[in-house]
């Protein structure tokens, strides 16, 4: 509602991506075709706009068959209430087996999947980015600044007041976690730029990463993460970081 205020009001609708999820509303639970119509309708009445440039299924809902999934986000597309589809939190086998219902019945198919990804969390390293790769889906993933910690400003024996702080202190118990601030610090020399710049360079320079994910609490905090934009690192800042 308040994005939806602030658009209106500035009249940048046009200038704004908007992409927002169905499925864990509390009052719009799953995946359903009558869950759908009705979370959209609340979800464009709340932004103030005529359309969702991406909607996606935010966790997968084992209770509805996948062609009733693709057949409900397909109207909506039709509709010209949603531009394109995505999955979010779905598993490797669950997207290409919903991605195979919409393309079976030549309907709107997931174009992107967004899911836990930065550079102290590489799990879908493993089976899910090959599984997008060969689907021809890109990620835009979350969080990717691990809840500050690669902001960099988390360190052994610093306290941080933050309302994350609890969250991003776990992964200094991890001794390669340690280890990788060193490297993000002599990288972020190296440009003359922030550690949270250059993790988000990391994440950016991925394959299959669409765009990383990234939120500023204060104004200040906004400055890193659109100096990121003109960070390009090397093949070997790139494989240093990755190990």
């Amino acid at each position: 509602t308040i994005l939806g205020e602030w658009m209106a009001s500035r009249g940048v609708r046009d200038r704004v991506v908007v992409a927002t999820k169905v499925s864990q509303h509390p009052e719009r639970q799953g995946l359903s075709p009558a869950n759908l119509r009705v979370a959209i309708d609340d979800s464009l009445r709340r932004l103030q706009t005529d359309r969702i440039d991406l909607y996606y299924a935010h966790r997968d809902d084992a209770e509805v068959p996948q062609e009733d999934v693709a057949a409900a986000f397909d109207e909506l597309v039709r509709a010209g209430k949603v531009r394109e589809v995505g999955v979010s939190n779905f598993e490797p086998s669950r997207i290409r087996s919903l991605v195979g219902a919409a393309e079976a019945a030549g309907l709107a198919r997931p174009t992107t999947s967004q899911d836990r990804y930065n550079l102290v969390s590489r799990e879908v390293e493993g089976e899910l980015l090959p599984t997008l790769d060969g689907l021809g889906l890109v990620e835009v993933p979350f969080p990717s600044l691990a809840s500050g910690f690669l902001t960099g400003k988390y360190r052994p024996g610093v306290d941080v007041d933050s309302q994350r702080a609890g969250m991003a202190a776990r992964y200094l118990e991890d001794p390669a976690n340690v280890a990788l601030l060193d490297v993000l610090d002599d990288v972020a020399a190296a440009h003359g730029t922030t550690v949270a710049a250059v993790s988000l360079a990391w994440l950016r320079q991925q394959p299959l990463v669409a765009a990383p994910l990234a939120s500023a609490r204060t104004p200040e905090q906004l400055a890193d993460l659109l100096a990121s934009v003109d960070v390009e690192l090397s093949t070997d800042e790139l494989a240093r970081l990755s190990a």
